[in-house]
């Protein structure tokens, strides 16, 4: 790593983002559009398969994550989002709009929602960031 010599004057007041990414494997496709453009190399590929048969990543810098929301944006499947973390450790923003829509989406066909997405929920649930089921 390098040193610097000067360091701004704010230098004290400066927070980074911390974040923590979300994947949704189900959806993922494999394209590693998200691995290939994360600035802190958080994601990897998987060896192991999703339901579709492709490769999904994992995050391998658990906690490295600057919540650029990067993976977020390129992800044609919207399978990865990012959530931001405070400093407390809490989660801060949920980018959830409508949990009935996101779990009607993924029914299967035995009628149980995907495990991961409803997993998802209730995590945000607990948080109290989107409302009861």
């Amino acid at each position: 790593m390098m040193k610097y010599w000067r360091k701004p004057l704010d230098y004290d007041q400066v927070k980074v983002p911390r974040g923590t990414v979300v994947i949704i494997k189900e959806r993922c496709k494999g394209c590693a559009f998200c691995v290939e453009f994360c600035p802190k190399d958080v994601l990897k590929m998987s060896e192991e398969y999703n339901e579709k048969g492709y490769h999904p990543p994992f995050v391998a810098k658990d906690g490295e994550c600057v919540n650029c929301e990067l993976c977020e944006m390129l992800c044609p499947e919207f399978a990865i989002y990012s959530l931001t973390i405070d400093e407390e450790g809490g989660v801060e923003r949920v980018k959830v709009t409508a949990q009935q829509d996101e779990m009607s989406s993924v029914q299967k066909e035995s009628g149980s929602a995907d495990e991961s997405v409803e997993k998802d929920i209730e995590f945000k649930v607990a948080i109290g960031k989107v409302g009861g089921r």
